[in-house]
């Protein structure tokens, strides 16, 4: 099992809305929004690593008001 956080920035005045869609994409464990440089965070889980890029480019990043993302794979050192 794959996890990451994805950042989030949005258009003003959409972070709740993008969160609320977000959090009911499968794979998505959290989505809340927060301040600070990014507007969400977003915590996933996939199968593999291909599984989460598809999750994030195909269904994430079409949610309506995102204007950028990051992903940031958890790694268990």
């Amino acid at each position: 099992m794959v996890q990451a956080y994805i950042l989030i920035q949005t258009e003003v005045g959409k972070a709740s809305t993008v969160a609320e869609e977000i959090s009911k994409i499968p794979g998505v464990v959290q989505a809340e929004d927060v301040t600070g440089p990014y507007d969400v965070i977003v915590r996933a889980q996939a199968d593999t690593v291909d599984d989460l890029g598809r999750l994030v480019v195909a269904k994430v990043q079409q949610v309506d008001g995102i204007t950028r993302t990051l992903t940031c794979p958890v790694v268990h050192l």
